[in-house]
């Protein structure tokens, strides 16, 4: 039928109006015959218009008008739709919201009548109406049809909004369980033996259990079996895993009218590796000895639905208490630790900004958060012991355990959150969390919501409005009720008992809860702008300090350095402002002693680690520190005042360098942690090794001013040796040194030897002299002659000595030797001098190469701590710092004259050179660099810890577990830390042995 041109318009301009997309397409399915009767009224038109796709609505309609069996049936269904409006309501929003049920009604054209019946029993129906609505079902297949027929009537209510996403999510649950009850049903009439030989209890986890089940998702269960009348045990469990095996397969397998759902028994003890079903003592023997905190957690939501209720409620009252007292196990905080970072590592990127589900500011946050409280509180209070998740918020909430207005906030952000889901879900009936991309399903996803203006901009909005509340409440909800119960500043608010806000402190990893409350009590208490904005940020800084291995210090730290500068207005200025500061100031301050150490001795140096004018923590370049430390030599009374000022300048960039280091291994919220070890280490190494030398240079200065003036009557430079000269120092490291001088022109040598003489002794002693800076020692044994040599040598004893003596060894540390301060020139003529001596033109004869082999051998075994694990000893282990530095010194020995990439004093630029021309092979120079990174970070990682300078790995759990933090391994991982090291080092030492003792 064609339209007139002016009705044309007018129809189209209607369509328009009433939310159609394709309003030519569907003026055609107007005009088509099965719609002919009621094409005109609009009675049609506007409930078309109120659906979520009015397209597809209209689509299915026609599809279901044309699926009818006759003309009577035909017009039934017509005269019905338009003479009852909650039918038609029912039935068009279902079908404008769900292409997956127009399908099934498609195929079965007569189920839009279990649609009619309008009557207040028929608006909430239980698991007995469910299981009237499939008593018919004989067979899988009819038993798919008829949980669908159930499924359209809910999702008509829902679609409706007859009911909430709440009560939603409970029908859903109770359909679950009529089915599963359905399902054993069918199995047990197929296998009338196998019922009689046992008892078998379907228990229902996850959402089902918790009475919050999804449209599609995996119905989570755990099979109990027990004997019947006296059968055999074993017998009797063959037969329930038969039963239990072909239960899933009725609701699992895909038929002529698709599967119901997935049966997933994997929360079952030992997973998929574990027997389907077990007896109720076999359970509770492996919860007592073998169970992990996540099972408990899981257990929390377990219901018995189908089979022998019976004894499903004998296995929910024996696992009760396992559940609420797994606080009190062993390895909870670290289990808890875990569980609390989110893991999204396994999301796809794509994917990570439209998980619903996972993704931060997601369901999992909000239930984690709700259940993990559960576990921490329930055990004393019964209240809280519920499976549902907004039934256990409300009761967390009731008993003050969290804000009231913080859950307000996040049962409306779940609420919505999951409303989106279900929609999603619904539109196919397909098992997704991902937020659809295209626009026609994002409209009609906000349409199905209620956003009728600017649909998808208002669901965007919406959707990420609530995602922020989660991710912002998700720590405050730990916390901040502590805050309320030692600040005590809302009356008749309810709030943590003494006893709660003990154990849930415990609960996060807190070992002297009681020091811990009284930090915040002292910290949150008043009514000060200080005390206001304390309470404010210590919800979130206390959940990073829980996030590291000792939350006692973090809190303690933090006490100490807001004592000290609480009353300054910059300082809570800056965490308030300043995202990345509040965050900062957290990680350093819990991640061992030497950075906290070294931030009391000067709390303004927080400032550090803003982002604002001080720098951040980017490390300074050596001549922007020597400048600024000559410059405060310049302004010094005296030397003593001098290197004072030097010595300040050092420990605030120790600190900033220290700062740098553990935000950039532990990462942040903004950026994740630095994935290139290799660039930490560097980092750390270049930056202390240009901060040494500019205080080496400005203590020069100082010394030489106060006793000589403007100029010593000898010349006079430092050269760095070692890791100094190597850019490798560590924080724990000495400043191995050579010190060289020339007489000036007409100078007398005995007066300059003397003047250089006391330049070294000043130097050493002012660089010493207890006070808030840490010291800075000078080490030069590395000299000629060593202990026993002169502390100072002129140009030309440096020269005599290495022509006649020098040893093999003296040699191999010249490798190291670098100008670090005092004169150039007389440093670089120092360079050119004993280049040729480290740098051999004929490199090294067999005897030279054995004797380093030997020196390498004795070090090996007379230096050596007693007691060491060698193993674990990160300088002299095998695969250790040693071993990967003598393998690539050997190469610049033999080869440095003819190689000039191998003149460098850094270890990783030689072997990289040593690979670069093919001395080793490319696999070989990955494992040794890889070694030597990770024991330099191992170094480095104790010195932060300890706050004292080590080459193993500490024994104390609390330390190890920090060292781990730093390197990246999570709560309860320190064996997994120690087995990679191990695996590291033995690697290492395989290539060493080829290349250092095979004499290649």
């Amino acid at each position: 039928m064609t339209s007139a041109p002016g009705r044309r318009s007018s129809i189209f301009t209607r369509l328009l109006r009433h939310g159609f997309t394709d309003p030519s397409a569907a003026e055609r399915l107007l005009d088509s015959d099965g719609l002919a009767p009621v094409r005109s009224d609009p009675v049609l038109l506007d409930a078309l218009g109120q659906t979520a796709d009015p397209d597809l609505a209209l689509l299915g309609l026609v599809r279901l008008l044309e699926a009818q069996d006759g003309p009577t049936a035909h017009q039934e269904l017509l005269d019905t739709l338009i003479a009852a409006k909650p039918l038609r309501d029912r039935l068009l929003g279902v079908l404008g919201a769900s292409e997956a049920l127009a399908d099934h009604l498609a195929r079965h054209p007569s189920d839009w009548q279990a649609l009619v019946t309008y009557e207040p029993r028929d608006l909430h129906p239980g698991v007995q109406e469910f299981e009237a609505g499939l008593a018919d079902a004989g067979d899988p297949v009819a038993l798919r049809v008829a949980y669908r027929r159930c499924l359209l009537s809910i999702a008509a209510r829902d679609v409706c909004g007859t009911i909430e996403v709440a009560e939603t999510a409970a029908e859903l649950a109770d359909l679950a369980t009529a089915t599963l009850r359905a399902a054993l049903a069918l199995a047990q009439a197929d296998a009338p033996e196998d019922a009689a030989l046992c008892r078998l209890a379907v228990i229902a986890m996850g959402k089902c259990g918790g009475h919050e089940l999804n449209y599609v998702s995996d119905v989570d269960v755990i099979f109990v079996g027990e004997a019947a009348g006296g059968a055999d045990e074993d017998k009797a469990l063959r037969a329930a895993t038969r039963l239990a095996s072909h239960l899933m397969r009725i609701c699992s397998e895909t038929t002529v009218e698709g599967s119901i759902w997935p049966v997933d028994a994997n929360l079952r003890p030992e997973g998929r590796n574990g027997p389907l079903v077990r007896t109720l003592a076999s359970h509770l023997a492996y919860y007592q000895r073998w169970a992990k905190t996540w099972e408990f957690q899981a257990l929390l939501k377990a219901r018995p639905v189908a089979g022998d209720l019976a004894l499903g409620e004998e296995y929910v009252a024996a696992v009760q208490p396992l559940v609420w007292g797994a606080a009190e196990r062993e390895n909870f905080v670290a289990d808890v630790q875990k569980m609390r970072r989110r893991v999204v590592e396994n999301i796809p990127a794509a994917e990570i900004d439209r998980q619903l589900k996972l993704g931060p500011g997601g369901l999992r946050d909000v239930e984690f958060a709700v259940q993990l409280l559960q576990l921490v509180h329930g055990r004393a209070d019964a209240s809280l012991r519920s499976g549902t998740t907004l039934d256990a918020l409300k009761a967390l909430a009731a008993g003050g355990y969290v804000g009231r207005a913080d859950a307000a906030q996040l049962d409306d952000a779940y609420r919505f959150l999951r409303s989106m889901e279900h929609r999603i879900q619904l539109h196919r009936l397909r098992r997704t969390h991902l937020v659809p991309e295209g626009e026609t399903d994002l409209r009609r996803l906000a349409r199905s919501l209620g956003l009728r203006s600017e649909p998808v901009t208002t669901l965007t909005r919406e959707w990420k409005r609530h995602g922020s509340v989660v991710r912002r409440l998700h720590e405050k909800l730990f916390y901040r009720p502590l805050l309320d119960a030692v600040a005590a500043l809302a009356p008749g608010e309810a709030r943590l008992s003494a006893e709660a806000a003990r154990e849930r402190m415990v609960a996060l990893g807190y070992a002297d809860p009681a020091a811990a409350l009284r930090h915040l009590e002292a910290l949150a208490s008043g009514v000060t702008r200080k005390a206001a904005i304390q309470r404010t940020l210590l919800p979130v800084l206390l959940g990073w300090f829980a996030d590291s291995a000792d939350p006692d210090a973090g809190l303690l730290n933090f006490r100490k350095v807001s004592d000290a500068l609480g009353k300054t207005p910059w300082y809570l200025r800056l965490l308030r402002d300043e995202g990345a500061a509040a965050e900062n100031l957290a990680r350093v301050l819990s991640a061992g002693r030497l950075a906290p150490d070294l931030l009391m001795r000067a709390p303004e140096a927080v400032a550090l680690l803003g982002d604002g004018d001080a720098g951040g923590l980017t490390p300074r370049s050596r001549a922007s520190l020597e400048q600024e430390v000559l410059a405060a030599v310049r302004r010094a009374d005296n030397a003593t005042q001098g290197v004072t000022a030097a010595r300040g300048v050092r420990r605030r960039e120790l600190f900033r360098t220290s700062a740098a280091d553990i935000v950039g291994s532990y990462g942040t919220e903004s950026q994740p942690a630095e994935a290139d070890q290799g660039a930490l280490v560097d980092l750390v190494g270049g930056a202390v090794s240009d901060l040494t030398a500019a205080t080496l240079a400005g203590t020069l200065r100082a010394v030489v001013r106060e006793g000589w003036g403007d100029t010593l009557p000898t010349r006079f430079a430092i050269i760095g040796m070692g890791r100094f000269g190597g850019h490798e120092l560590g924080y724990g490291s000495d400043a191995d040194v050579l010190f060289v001088h020339e007489p000036r022109d007409g100078a007398d040598e005995r007066e300059a030897a003397e003047a250089a003489n006391k330049v070294v002794a000043e130097m050493r002693r002012l660089l010493q002299v207890p006070s808030a800076d840490p010291p800075l020692l000078i080490d030069a044994d590395l000299r000629p002659e060593g202990k026993s040599g002169p502390l100072v040598r002129t140009l030309k004893s440096y020269e005599a000595y290495y022509r006649r003596w020098s040893l093999v060894w003296e040699r191999h540390a010249l490798l190291r030797a670098e100008h670090v301060a005092g004169d150039e020139e007389l440093g670089r003529r120092f360079t050119e001098l004993i280049d040729p001596l480290r740098y051999p033109a004929e490199g090294l004869d067999e005897e030279a190469v054995r004797e380093i082999r030997r020196l390498k051998a004795r070090m090996e075994s007379e230096r050596l701590p007693r007691g060491a694990d060698p193993k674990l000893h990160a300088k002299l282990g095998p695969g250790g710092l040693s071993d990967v530095e003598w393998t690539v010194q050997l190469f610049q020995l033999r080869h440095g004259a003819r190689e000039p990439g191998l003149r460098t004093t850094r270890t990783r630029e030689a072997l990289a050179a040593a690979r670069a021309a093919g001395m080793i092979s490319e696999e070989d120079a990955c494992i040794l660099d890889e070694a030597w990174v990770l024991a330099t970070r191992v170094r480095n990682a104790v010195m932060l810890v300890r706050g004292r300078a080590g080459d193993t790995f500490p024994t104390t759990p609390r330390e190890l577990g920090a060292v781990g933090r730093y390197l990246g391994y999570g709560p309860g991982h320190a064996g997994d830390m120690l087995d990679a090291y191990r695996r590291t080092a033995r690697r290492a030492r395989g290539v060493v042995e080829e290349l250092f003792y095979g004499g290649s």
